[in-house]
């Protein structure tokens, strides 16, 4: 069976996952909770491509690239595209919390998801560090008079103790953190077209000015356009989230498989369409641009204290992040230790199904790293953001790896768990694995990207090689649909 358009066969029906342990049965009795609803899962598979790397980082993108950041973040795209269809694909046959690196181990081998799995945990708890305080940071500017390690304590424990009480606390989070960033980005891209036509009052149509105008479409040629390039794929982020929560939702198959499904259009018009809206309206090389993008356009079309109202929607991006981190590295951990890869009492479950203990250790983390960049954000955090610097794109190369080998089992095994199909298989997961490969040689390009791919090769190798250890001296568990 190769066809690879969507299928049009019966869902296989909804179950909740099976309690999991290192025999194969819960550890503790219990299994994780189901307590997401499916309106969470939306609204997660939603907001979670709008992160805070769209509002921060493009404004340094458009500065690179000029007018073609538009192709870069389209090429960009196109890839997340492919990388969240294979993950779909994978996640709704066989839901799991550990998603990509349970389909790792299944695929490749234990070593695998082993290093997987890890080098994505490292990243979250890292992520969390520099997300709180960059919301400390807007906090204290608003409050000069409040320190911000003050606001840091207050945003871990407050988002540590949501995701302990309950799962469906962390799904109301991002039910509302995700509406806001929709309702933004939606305003943004409405406004953003009634200027382009020039139908807001004091504003002219540009027509294609800004576009050609100003040495061109491409008035920094192709080196700019690799430097966006580069910029704009690590500017995607949050799209694991949502298979990861769909193994704790009502219906996880049929959630993950909607939110697949509706991955082209957001990505599409949420970080191509705001592009083009803003190297339409404004010139590529004005200051404001470069410095922040959508504050310069809301300024432009005349909405009162712009630069305020894009800190508050960075300020929701940036919770909503950390919120989702701590959850998804809790997942993640919680996943391993189930596997037999990691520190048993990480796997210990509360009575409401949360594993209390992986929450508590991402969070930790989380914590000290944050601690590190405000102390040591020139040393030891550096090396922290390094080692971490390409860990997306390693994370990439696993699932679409895992997907070649995981499509071709499935269609003899269980052709009917095939409820999403990757397009034109295997054709298009090999120009996946060929442009992630691509993208890692560009990085070389650049001192700091350079550096930032040694380091994170290092940890992988360093990963991989305990994992393989591992996996060639340890009895395995069995992986079960739950791990």
């Amino acid at each position: 069976m190769t066809r690879t358009e969507t299928s049009d066969a019966p869902h296989p029906p909804d179950e909740p996952a099976k309690p999991s342990g290192p025999d194969g049965g819960a550890s503790d009795g219990r299994s994780l909770s189901h307590g997401l609803k499916q309106r969470h899962l939306s609204m997660i598979a939603l907001g979670g491509v709008i992160g805070a790397g769209l509002f921060v980082g493009s404004g340094a993108g458009i500065a690179a690239a000029g007018p073609s950041i538009v192709l870069a973040y389209a090429a960009s795209g196109a890839l997340v595209m492919l990388v969240m269809r294979m993950l779909g694909e994978m996640s709704a046959a066989r839901p799991a919390s550990g998603s990509f690196s349970v389909h790792a181990e299944r695929a490749l081998g234990p070593w695998a998801g082993f290093a997987s799995g890890w080098i994505y945990w490292t990243l979250l708890c890292v992520a969390i560090a520099t997300e709180a305080t960059a919301a400390a940071k807007i906090m204290t500017s608003w409050l000069p008079g409040t320190e911000q390690w003050m606001w840091v304590a207050l945003f871990m424990v407050l988002f540590c103790a949501s995701n302990l009480a309950a799962v469906r606390n962390f799904g109301e989070y991002e039910f509302w953190f995700a509406t806001l960033k929709v309702l933004a980005i939606s305003a943004f891209l409405v406004l953003g077209i009634l200027a382009i036509a020039g139908l807001l009052p004091g504003t002219d149509a540009p027509g294609s000015s800004h576009l050609t105008g100003d040495g061109g479409f491409f008035p920094t040629g192709t080196d700019g356009l690799i430097v966006g390039l580069l910029a704009s794929v690590f500017a995607f982020g949050g799209l694991e989230t949502v298979t990861i929560a769909a193994a704790e939702s009502e219906k996880p198959v049929s959630g993950v498989a909607t939110a697949v499904r509706t991955a082209v259009w957001r990505i599409a018009l949420f970080y191509v369409g705001s592009m083009l809206v803003i190297v339409t309206l404004m010139p590529w090389s004005d200051e404001s641009v470069k410095s922040g993008p959508y504050a310069a356009v809301l300024d432009y079309v005349g909405i009162p204290a712009a630069a305020q109202v894009m800190n508050v929607v960075v300020l929701i991006a940036l919770l909503s992040a950390m919120n989702a981190n701590i959850y998804g590295a809790s997942r993640m951990s919680y996943s391993l230790v189930e596997r037999g890869e990691g520190p048993a009492f990480l796997n210990r479950l509360s009575p409401q199904g949360v594993p209390r203990y992986a929450v508590i250790a991402s969070s930790f983390f989380g914590f000290v790293a944050v601690l590190l960049n405000i102390f040591w954000e020139k040393t030891v955090f550096t090396w922290l953001l390094n080692m971490v610097g390409a860990a997306t794109l390693v994370v990439w190369g696993f699932i679409a790896v895992a997907q070649l080998v995981t499509r071709y089992r499935l269609e003899r095994e269980a052709p009917e768990k095939l409820v999403v199909r990757m397009w034109l298989f295997p054709g298009l997961t090999i120009v996946a694995v060929l442009a992630i490969l691509a993208i890692l040689l560009l990085m070389l390009r650049e001192g700091d990207t350079r550096t930032q791919l040694a380091f994170t090769a290092g940890l992988t190798v360093v990963l991989a090689a305990v994992g393989y250890v591992r996996q060639r001296t340890r009895p395995r568990p069995a992986v079960t649909e739950d791990a």
